[in-house]
């Protein structure tokens, strides 16, 4: 093995190294954001609005799940015809696709890992919220009712999520890349401003 390869190979890992360590890092910092700002809006909600915020968890796993999978899909070649025609957020889909393991990485395991946790502590709060208002002979039954039903949202809205993203990859990507686009550009024209 030549030096050069020796040095490929260090950097290599050096990356990889560098990677895990910025996804562990955001993956604690995102998790306790999420389950910081879920943990309070739920303490002073009521039992409906609760199930609101729980539902509002699930939905941005599996969309995040959806964004993965399609950006994992997706083909490079028409965001190049639509960056010639200077479509907004196509070089921004063209990047996710460059990356699309990393995307796909932060998108079903980060995000995707972070509400699953976060809906489970949701449902338990939801669980004593009635359990505390109301008198159930079997509480246990209530606990496993909450945990099925939002394993059952969970797994079968990323079921749907992930047929529709393979089959609309393509604006699934380009609706990603006009988000990053329009942050972006609302970053510039704040510098701008000052």
């Amino acid at each position: 093995m030549s030096k050069s390869d020796i040095d490929s190979n260090k950097k290599k890992h050096n990356k990889t190294i560098r990677w895990v360590a910025a996804i562990f890092l955001t993956t604690i910092v995102i998790s306790a954001l999420i389950s910081f700002v879920s943990a309070e809006l739920m303490a002073v909600s009521s039992m409906a609005v609760a199930f609101v915020i729980l539902l509002l968890i699930v939905l941005l796993g599996i969309v995040f799940d959806i964004v993965g999978v399609a950006v994992t899909s997706a083909d490079e070649k028409p965001f190049h015809s639509m960056a010639a025609h200077k479509v907004n957020g196509s070089q921004q889909a063209i990047r996710l696709i460059h990356n699309a393991e990393r995307v796909s990485s932060i998108c079903n395991d980060v995000i995707g890992d972070i509400c699953g946790v976060v809906s489970g502590a949701a449902a338990a709060t939801i669980t004593t919220q009635i359990l505390v208002n109301f008198e159930f002979t079997f509480p246990r039954v209530i606990s496993l009712v909450m945990s099925a039903l939002v394993a059952g949202l969970t797994v079968g809205g990323k079921a749907i999520g992930k047929t529709y993203a393979i089959g609309s990859c393509t604006q699934i990507v380009l609706a990603a890349g006009k988000v990053i686009w329009f942050f972006q550009h609302i970053g510039k024209r704040s510098k701008n401003k000052e």
